[in-house]
């Protein structure tokens, strides 16, 4: 039987960046808990994590760390204006995207894995990201995540399970807040079933335009669609 790994990272990566547009689409214009609505955050939920899984696979074959930091902290920045105009409707505000989670959880992942320090200012430095991720978009997940894949990067069988059981315990508690909530967030669980039987392990072409794709449509997108919903609607944004 032929095998079901027929999607390279670029190819999942565009998939996941159109289930980031349609989750945001959503929560732009149409209400969270509407059947619409649901299916579309249900969608969305598959961005973050595969983004985190993608940030540690990252952190492994990059020739340079800090360059890579360096990036994702220049975007974090940029994306700072558009995400809070997007989600708020005013700047500044102690709120940041993705990219700014992603950009603790890599710097998790390199103090745990590389600094050479005493473990518990190890765990101490992790405990202060963790905190600080509570600002950002998918906070906690986005860095739990690359910190459980490079722990077990070893060991398929624990990778996968921390992985899992990760993405379970969010949605455990996504139910908290009741069961459309749930349900909504469940999109997760398809991230862990996408990568373990549709994931070849393969980056597909290496042109720049795949590596600065998402980093210029994120701020980009969220500005469009900050001046639809707030022109449309008359709603004024704050500076």
């Amino acid at each position: 039987m032929a095998s079901l790994r027929v999607l390279n990272r670029n190819q999942i990566k565009y998939i996941v960046i159109t289930a980031m547009l349609i989750d945001h689409i959503a929560w732009g214009f149409v209400p969270t808990l509407s059947n619409l609505g649901m299916a579309m955050h249900f969608i969305g939920r598959l961005t973050g994590p595969t983004m985190a899984f993608f940030l540690a696979e990252g952190y492994l074959h990059t020739h340079n760390v800090k360059r890579y930091a360096l990036r994702l902290g220049i975007f974090a920045a940029i994306s700072w204006l558009p995400f809070t105009l997007f989600e708020i409707g005013r700047w500044p505000a102690m709120y940041f995207s993705v990219i700014y989670t992603l950009f603790l959880g890599l710097l998790a992942v390199w103090v745990w894995d590389k600094a050479r320090i005493h473990k518990l200012i190890k765990i101490t430095v992790v405990i202060i990201i963790f905190i600080l991720s509570s600002f950002g978009d998918w906070a906690y997940m986005d860095v739990a995540l690359p910190l459980i894949l490079i722990k077990y990067r070893d060991d398929e069988r624990l990778k996968w399970r921390g992985y899992i059981i990760m993405c379970l315990v969010w949605v455990a508690i996504a139910f908290t807040s009741g069961w459309k909530y749930g349900i909504m967030q469940s999109g997760i669980i398809m991230v862990p079933i996408m990568l373990i039987l549709l994931y070849n392990g393969e980056s597909g072409s290496r042109h720049p335009f795949h590596k600065w794709f998402f980093y210029v449509f994120y701020p980009l997108h969220l500005m469009v669609l900050a001046y639809i919903k707030y022109h449309a609607t008359g709603f004024y944004i704050g500076f």
